[in-house]
């Protein structure tokens, strides 16, 4: 028997062992499903807290709870370790380890160079690996297929590697890692089905493409698509504001057409793990091609330009009513990067702080997911709305968390800027829109 049989087997036996390297909000929920599967699942990382929480069945991420976790980790379907020696025991490995930018806008592969050494040194015949990180085209067989062959396997025949994008949407009640359609794609056919055949044992559908290059874009392509769509209407924003228009009622309108348009919505800025960071990797890759990415960098131009844009309407509010930014206080509503979740990543809230402190403003916050904001800058306690709100000049809503009472804000408030249009229905002079 041949090893792509051998492991064909124990995939649809599933008394393959899996491994998931990065147990962070991609890695933790794939390890859950898996587990949840009956395959006996190992997740690793660096963070031995990260791990003793896992072991201990206490969940941090918020799509995987802990009532979920804890019995699995109880029937022994999933253990954490920070021992990387574990993968020389496993079938399957997944990376999903965090790919960010350098301040210089290029590509961090650090994490993923640092995980694939690990794997590589106890990588035995047999094994499947597959990258899940976000990462340039050309990154799964210019990288890690070097780095895999390098001890004399031979991909498609002694090992499996693939890539499959990471699709997770935090804090999304409806679609999450067992319903988000999983695109795959290997570094031979070979590679694709056994990628493909692993992923259908736990999720409910899969999508196979014809290499990793094209798995690697599809990535890109889908982030791509929105960061550039999100920069187009917050300049849009800009243009209706000097003309006395209100884009909300427009993008609403607009809307109403049943072909041809996608309604996207204006905001402070872009935040999370993806958006923000994602078409850069494509830019960067472009260039190396010797290709201009326009649309790319003007979208990454104007979105970035959304922090500034707000603190001049909050300013310019505050002017309107005889006050000056300097030595205001203006509370945030809001601080993570997206309604109802606890994630601060690039979120638009703390460049919209920084602006403000510069310019001398006095700053507090309120969000029921992050109770303390602690950075270089920043070291802040999140205070009730209820008492922060009739004592600040303004209020800023800059993530519209379903827990606030936005009725009872707009009662206590002297003047509320909304980036959100968390307000929407309300009618009142004290309502500055974006």
């Amino acid at each position: 028997m041949n090893f792509s049989e051998a492991l064909e087997n124990k995939i649809r036996n599933r008394t393959a062992q899996v491994g998931v390297v990065g147990l962070g909000y991609v890695g933790l929920p794939l390890a859950v499903e898996f587990a949840r599967a009956g395959f006996a699942v190992t997740g690793i990382d660096v963070n031995e807290r990260k791990t003793a929480r896992v072991n201990a069945g206490d969940s941090y991420v918020t799509d995987v709870p802990s009532e979920v976790l804890k019995p699995l980790v109880e029937a022994g379907k999933l253990r954490a370790t920070t021992d990387f020696a574990r993968i020389a025991e496993l079938d399957t490995v997944n990376i999903c380890v965090p790919t960010p930018l350098r301040k210089t806008k290029d590509p961090d592969m650090s994490y993923i160079v640092s995980a694939c050494q690990q794997i590589a040194k106890y990588m035995h015949p047999g094994m499947l690996i597959i990258l899940e990180s976000t990462t340039y085209p050309g990154t799964t067989d210019e990288l890690l297929l070097p780095m895999f062959e390098g001890g004399g396997l031979r991909a498609g025949c002694d090992f499996f590697l693939c890539f499959s994008p990471e699709r997770v949407d935090p804090g999304n009640p409806t679609y999450q890692t067992a319903n988000i359609p999983k695109v795959v794609g290997g570094v031979t056919p070979e590679c694709t089905r056994m990628g493909a055949l692993f992923y259908e044992q736990a999720l409910q559908k899969v999508v196979p493409v014809s290499s990793t290059q094209v798995a690697e874009m599809v990535k890109l392509l889908e982030n791509t698509f929105r960061m550039i769509n999100i920069g187009m209407v917050n300049e849009l924003a800009i243009m209706c504001d000097r003309m006395g228009i209100d884009v909300w009622e427009v993008i609403d309108a607009a809307a109403t057409k049943p072909f041809g348009f996608m309604p996207f919505y204006p905001g402070p800025g872009l935040g999370g793990h993806c958006i923000p960071v994602d078409p850069f990797y494509l830019s960067w890759k472009t260039r190396q091609a010797g290709i201009e990415a326009r649309f790319i960098e003007l979208a990454g131009y104007i979105n970035g330009q959304m922090p500034h844009y707000v603190v001049d309407k909050i300013q310019n509010a505050l002017n309107e009513r005889g006050k000056a930014l300097k030595d205001a206080h203006v509370h945030v509503l809001g601080v993570a990067y997206k309604k109802d979740i606890d994630d601060i990543r690039e979120s638009p809230a703390l460049d919209v702080m920084h602006l403000l402190m510069r310019r001398k403003a006095r700053v507090s916050y309120s969000d029921p997911y992050v109770p303390e904001l602690v950075s270089d800058s920043l070291e802040l306690k999140s205070e009730p709305v209820e008492e922060a709100a009739p004592k600040a000049d303004c209020v800023v809503i800059i993530t519209n968390h379903s827990a606030f009472d936005y009725a009872r804000l707009l009662e206590q408030a002297q003047l509320i800027v909304d980036t959100r249009n968390a307000l929407k229905g309300f009618r009142s002079p004290k309502i500055v829109r974006l």
